[in-house]
C-alpha cells in the first residue's frame, strides 16, 4: 500500500518541481498559495513535537525531486506518521544547509560559545533517541553512496559538512542550479577535502613562506610599518590555490586589489617580487624618478607566472590608504582587458579583491560596486572576494561596535553571492574552499566570497599596542602557537612529514631571504604576452597643447551622413526626430553645428581613425540635457530589451569599438571604475559624465587619491575624461557648480587638464586632442547646460576642418584696439551674457577674452590676447561663482594673470560675494546676483587684487 502511495503521491514524480515552487512561495508568503495547499503545508509543520514554523526561505520540498529521479522510495513503514518523519528529515538537512554555519568551527581563538539554534537539534522536529537508528531517504543530500541512511548517519554527515572548518552560506540564492552545484561539491566530500601528500607539503610550504617572511622583516626592520599578515598566513595559501586553479580553468590575467594588511607578503610570495627589492624599500634605497612616490605598502606590481593551465599575468593594483576604493578601479581594469581580448564569456580575465573585515562591511563603495556587478557596462563575470577577517578590524574594543550585521560579509547577499567562511587555522580547508569558489565563479559568472576567519598577531601596525583595547583577545593570541605550527604538527602526526621537515622548510626559506631571493620563484622571465599594452609612447612626454585635430571637410560630411542614417523601420520620438533631421542639415552645410553635433562628430572621427570610445555615467546615452542622443530608441518596439540603435556603432566597416552605458545611480564607484578602465587602455577615449557637475563631490576620494595624484605617486598614466555640467541658471546649490575651485587647488606638476569649452568646435577639437597627442593626462571638462542650444554657441564645418582647440579665444567683435580701456577675462556661459549686454548697450571700450583652458595655464596665448589692447589699464576676471569659489583664488594666488599683465595694468574681480553655499536657492535672488555680476563687469569695480583685504 505504501509503495503504491509513493508512486502516485503528489509529492513525487513529475509534480516535484511544482511542489517545490509552491512551498517556496508558502514560506515567503503563506497567503500566496491556495487555501488547500496552505492547509497542507501548515499540517506538515505542525507534526507532533515540532515547532509550528519551518526554517525561513528553503526549498525543502525540492528534495523530493531528487528522490523522484532515483526512483520510488523502497521501504516498508507503518502508516502512522512515517511520511511526516521523512519530511522532517529533509527539513533537518535543509536547516543545516541554512544555519549550520552558526555551529561551524571558524574561530582560531575559540572565544565564543556555540549559540543555541533549535532548528539544528533533532528534537525540534519531533525526533527522539530511538529514532537515531531508523533509516530515511536522504533526499538531495550528496554525502552518501546510497539513497538511505540512519538518522545518526545523516546527522553526522550534515554536521561534518556544514559545522566543521567551513561554514557555508548559499541557500538564499534564488537559482536552484547554483545551490545544487554547491551542495554537490560540499556534501560529496562532507566539507573535508582529501589531499595528496605532495599537495599538503605545498600548503605547508606556502604557510611557512608567509610566516617566515613576516618574522624575518620583524627582526630585520624593527618598528617599521608593514601591516603584518601574522595570524592570517592562510591568505597566501588561498592566493596560491586561486592562481593555480584559475590558470587550469583558462584564466590568463588576474588583477588583484587589496589594502595594507598582508600586501608585502602577497607581493613577495604570490607575485614573486624580489625580496632584495623589498629590502631596498625598507632601507629607503629604492630608486624612483616619480615626483612624489608612495609608501611601500601602497605599491603595485605585475609579473607573469606559470600555472597548470599555462602562463598567467598577475597585477597587484596600486592602492591608497582609503582601503576599499581600489575595488571598482580593479573592476574597471579587468573590464578593459576583457574588451581588449574580446572575452565575451568573461572567463579569461579575473578580478580578485582582498578585503579587511571592518572595511568590507564599513565602506559604502562596496555596495555601489556590487550594485553594478551584473550590469552590461560594468559586469566582469564575477569577482572573487577574499576577506582577511582578523575579527578586530582596526582597533575596535567592543564587538557590539563592529557592525550591525551578523557577519562582515552579509553585504554580498544583496547579489546572492555564495559565502564560504573558513577557519584560518585549517589551511587545507582554506585551499579547498578557494578552489570551490573559483570554480563557481567560472561556472556561473558571478561574485563569490571566501571569509578567512583568523586573527592579527600584532597591532594595526607594528607600532601599535593592541593590549590596550583588546586584553582578552591578545591573551589568547599570545597563547596561540601559530597556524604554521599547528598544521606542521598535524602533518607530522599523520605521517605525511618527518619531525625535522617543518623546521628545515623555515631554514631554507630564511637562507634565501638572507640572499635577497625567493626559495621558489614563480616568475617567468622574458615572457611576451599576446594582449599586453605598450605604454612607452606615452611615457615622459613633455606637455603640449598642439595636436592636429582638424579633419577634411568631405570626411565631416561623410561622418554626418553616417550619424544621421537611421533604419527605415525605426520610429523616432518626434523631438529626437527633429534633432536628427537638423543634424543631417548641419552635415549638408544648411545649418550651423550645435554642441551635440560637434561632440558626436568628435567621437565618430576618432572611431574612424581607430580610437575606441567609451562613454559612461547617469543617462549618458540620451544625456541629462537632451543633447547627445548617442543611443536612439524605437518608439514602436515591443520588447524592453530590443529596439535601440547606436549610430556611432555604424560609422564604417572595421571601425573601433563604441560603448555607451547608462550607469547605476552612483558617482564614486562608477568614476573609480572608469579610472581603472583608462589606466588599462591608453588607446581608448574613456569619458565619464556627471548628471550635474555638482554630484562629482560624491566621488571626491577617487579624484583626490587616483585621478589627481596617481601619476605622481605611482607613475600611473590615465587619459580619463570627466565631463561636469556647470553653470549658474537658478537651479539652486546642488545644480549649479562643478566646484572648479577644487580641481584648480589640486592642479600642479601638469597632473591634469582643466578646460571650459564654449563652442561646438572647441569640444570637437578638445576631445580629439585628448587621443591624438601622445600624452595621457586626465581631462576635466567643465561642460555647459544652457549653452547646448544657445543661438550664439555654434560653429561651422570650416571650424572643424581647419581649426584647433584654442586655449584662449580672443575678442571676436571688430573693436578698435586703441579705444579699449578694459579687458574682461571670463570662462563658460557667462561670456555669452557679457557679450549680449555689451552689444545691447553698444559698449565699445571693453574687450571680452575667453580663457578656455584653466590648467595648464596658457600664458603665451593669454599674453597675445591681452597685448592686442595696449591702452587697456584694467583687466577684470569675471566669474559667476562666489569669490571664494571658482578659479579666481587659484589664478590670483599662483600669480598667473599678474605675471602676464605686468605692473602697468590693474587686476580686478567681478563675482558673487563670498558664500558658504555654491549658489542661492531663491530664483529672484539668483537673477539679481547674475544681473549685478554682468553689469559690474562694465562698471566701476573695487580693487580686488590678492593683496586687497576684500579678497
Amino acid at each position: 500500500m505504501m509503495k503504491q502511495l509513493q508512486n502516485t503521491s503528489h509529492l513525487f514524480g513529475s509534480n516535484a518541481p511544482f511542489i517545490e515552487e509552491l512551498y517556496e512561495n508558502y514560506l515567503s508568503d503563506p497567503a500566496s498559495v491556495s487555501d488547500t495547499w496552505r492547509d497542507y503545508f501548515d499540517k506538515l509543520q505542525a507534526q507532533a513535537g515540532a515547532a509550528v514554523r519551518d526554517v525561513a526561505h528553503g526549498p525543502i520540498i525540492a528534495a523530493f525531486e531528487q528522490m523522484a529521479k532515483r526512483g520510488p522510495v523502497r521501504t516498508v513503514v507503518s502508516e502512522g506518521g512515517e511520511d511526516k518523519l521523512q519530511v522532517a528529515v529533509l527539513q533537518l538537512i535543509n536547516a543545516y544547509r541554512f544555519l549550520g554555519n552558526r555551529w561551524a568551527n571558524l574561530d582560531p581563538l575559540k572565544r565564543t560559545e556555540r549559540p543555541q539554534i533549535a532548528e539544528l537539534e533533532p528534537s525540534y522536529y519531533g525526533f527522539t533517541e530511538a529514532d537515531l537508528s531508523r533509516t530515511f531517504n536522504v533526499g538531495s543530500f550528496h554525502g552518501f553512496s546510497t539513497e538511505r541512511a540512519t538518522l545518526r548517519e545523516i546527522l553526522e554527515a550534515v554536521r561534518q559538512t556544514y559545522c566543521g572548518s567551513i561554514g557555508s552560506e548559499y541557500m538564499y540564492i534564488s537559482d536552484i542550479a547554483q545551490k545544487r552545484w554547491i551542495q554537490s561539491r560540499l556534501e560529496s566530500v562532507r566539507g573535508t577535502p582529501k589531499f595528496s601528500a605532495d599537495i599538503k607539503r605545498r600548503i605547508l610550504e606556502r604557510t611557512t613562506a608567509a610566516e617566515t617572511l613576516e618574522r624575518y622583516l620583524h627582526t630585520k626592520y624593527v618598528g617599521q610599518k608593514r601591516f603584518s599578515l601574522e595570524g592570517g598566513e592562510s591568505t597566501i595559501v588561498a592566493m596560491d590555490e586561486l592562481i593555480r586553479v584559475a590558470g587550469s580553468l583558462g584564466v590568463a590575467e588576474t588583477v588583484i586589489g587589496m589594502a595594507h594588511r598582508g600586501r608585502l607578503n602577497v607581493l613577495v610570495n604570490t607575485l614573486g617580487k624580489s625580496p632584495s627589492m623589498l629590502f631596498s624599500e625598507f632601507e629607503g634605497k629604492a630608486a624612483s624618478d616619480l615626483t612624489a612616490g608612495d609608501v611601500k605598502y601602497h605599491m603595485g606590481f605585475s609579473s607573469d607566472v606559470m600555472t597548470p593551465g599555462g602562463p598567467m599575468h598577475l597585477t597587484l593594483a596600486f592602492n591608497p590608504s582609503h582601503l576599499e576604493i581600489i575595488n571598482p578601479v580593479v573592476a574597471g581594469s579587468v573590464y578593459a582587458r576583457q574588451v581588449r581580448r574580446k572575452d565575451k564569456s568573461k572567463s579569461q580575465v579575473l578580478a580578485v579583491l582582498v578585503h579587511g573585515d571592518a572595511a568590507v562591511a564599513g565602506q559604502g563603495v562596496n555596495q555601489e560596486m556590487l550594485n553594478f556587478s551584473q550590469t552590461r557596462g560594468y559586469g566582469t563575470g564575477g569577482t572573487v572576494h577574499l576577506v582577511v577577517n582578523n575579527q578586530i578590524g582596526f582597533t575596535t574594543s567592543d564587538p557590539r561596535d563592529y557592525r550591525s550585521s551578523l557577519y562582515c560579509t552579509d553585504i554580498f547577499k544583496m547579489v546572492e553571492a555564495p559565502i564560504f567562511h573558513v577557519n584560518g587555522d585549517d589551511p587545507e580547508a582554506v585551499s579547498f574552499v578557494t578552489a570551490l569558489a573559483l570554480e563557481f565563479r567560472q561556472e556561473f559568472k558571478k561574485d563569490v566570497v571566501i571569509d578567512i576567519v583568523c586573527y592579527r598577531k600584532l597591532g594595526h601596525n607594528e607600532q601599535d599596542e593592541p593590549m590596550v583595547t583588546q586584553p582578552l583577545m591578545y591573551r589568547k593570541i599570545q597563547q596561540h602557537p601559530g597556524t604554521r605550527k599547528l598544521y606542521a604538527d598535524r602533518l607530522v602526526a599523520e605521517g605525511t612529514l618527518s619531525a625535522e621537515e617543518p623546521e628545515k622548510m623555515i631554514a631554507e626559506y630564511r637562507e634565501h631571504l638572507d640572499k635577497g631571493e625567493l626559495l621558489y620563484n614563480p616568475v617567468l622571465s622574458g615572457h611576451n604576452r599576446q594582449f599586453s599594452v605598450d605604454w612607452s609612447p606615452y611615457l615622459k612626454q613633455a606637455y603640449t597643447d598642439e595636436a592636429g585635430t582638424a579633419i577634411p571637410l568631405q570626411e565631416i560630411k561623410r561622418l554626418s551622413e553616417r550619424l544621421t542614417a537611421i533604419p527605415d523601420t525605426f520610429t523616432l520620438q518626434p523631438r529626437v526626430k527633429k534633432i536628427i533631421q537638423d543634424r543631417a542639415a548641419m552635415g549638408r552645410g544648411e545649418l550651423p553645428l550645435d554642441w551635440g553635433m560637434g561632440e558626436n562628430l568628435a567621437y565618430a572621427s576618432l572611431l574612424a581613425q581607430g580610437f575606441a570610445v567609451r562613454i559612461s555615467g547617469e543617462d549618458v546615452g540620451r544625456s541629462t540635457f537632451f543633447h547627445r542622443h548617442a543611443v536612439l530608441h524605437d518608439q514602436q518596439r515591443e520588447r524592453w530589451d530590443e529596439g535601440t540603435y547606436v549610430p556611432l556603432a555604424h560609422i564604417q566597416d572595421g571601425q573601433a569599438g563604441f560603448q555607451c552605458f547608462d550607469s547605476v545611480l552612483s558617482e564614486e564607484a562608477v568614476l573609480a571604475f572608469e579610472y581603472g578602465y583608462s589606466t588599462a587602455e591608453p588607446n581608448e577615449l574613456v569619458v565619464w559624465e556627471a548628471q550635474f557637475g555638482d554630484f562629482v563631490n560624491g566621488a571626491q576620494v577617487v579624484i583626490d587619491q587616483f585621478i589627481s595624484s596617481g601619476e605622481a605617486k605611482w607613475g600611473r598614466l590615465s587619459g580619463l575624461v570627466m565631463m561636469l555640467p556647470h553653470g549658474y541658471e537658478g537651479q539652486g546649490p546642488e545644480h549649479s557648480s562643478a566646484r572648479p575651485e577644487r580641481f584648480m587647488n589640486m592642479a600642479a606638476e601638469n597632473n591634469w587638464q582643466v578646460c571650459v569649452p564654449t563652442t561646438p568646435a572647441q569640444i570637437f577639437h578638445l576631445l580629439r586632442r585628448q587621443m591624438i597627442r601622445k600624452l595621457r593626462k586626465p581631462l576635466i571638462i567643465i561642460t555647459p547646460k544652457s549653452l547646448l542650444r544657445h543661438k550664439e554657441a555654434i560653429s561651422s564645418m570650416d571650424d572643424l576642418a581647419s581649426g584647433r582647440f584654442q586655449t584662449v579665444i580672443p575678442e571676436v567683435d571688430a573693436l578698435d584696439p586703441k579705444k579699449v580701456k578694459r579687458v574682461v577675462i571670463c570662462q563658460g556661459k557667462i561670456y555669452y551674457e557679457l557679450l549680449a549686454y555689451r552689444r545691447d548697450n553698444k559698449i565699445t571700450d571693453t574687450a571680452l577674452v575667453r580663457l578656455e583652458q584653466l590648467y595648464p595655464f596658457p600664458a603665451d596665448e593669454f599674453g597675445k590676447a591681452i597685448s592686442q589692447f595696449p591702452n587697456a589699464k584694467e583687466v577684470v576676471w569675471a566669474q559667476e561663482e562666489p569669490r571664494n569659489q571658482g578659479a579666481w583664488y587659484w589664478l590670483a594666488s599662483r600669480q598667473h594673470l599678474v605675471n602676464v599683465l605686468g605692473t602697468k595694468r590693474k587686476l580686478l574681480l567681478v563675482s558673487r560675494p563670498a558664500a558658504a553655499s555654491p549658489a542661492v536657492g531663491y530664483y529672484a535672488k539668483h537673477n539679481q546676483q547674475q544681473k549685478e555680476v554682468i553689469e559690474n563687469a562694465f562698471g566701476p569695480i573695487q580693487d580686488a587684487t590678492p593683496q586687497s583685504p576684500n579678497v
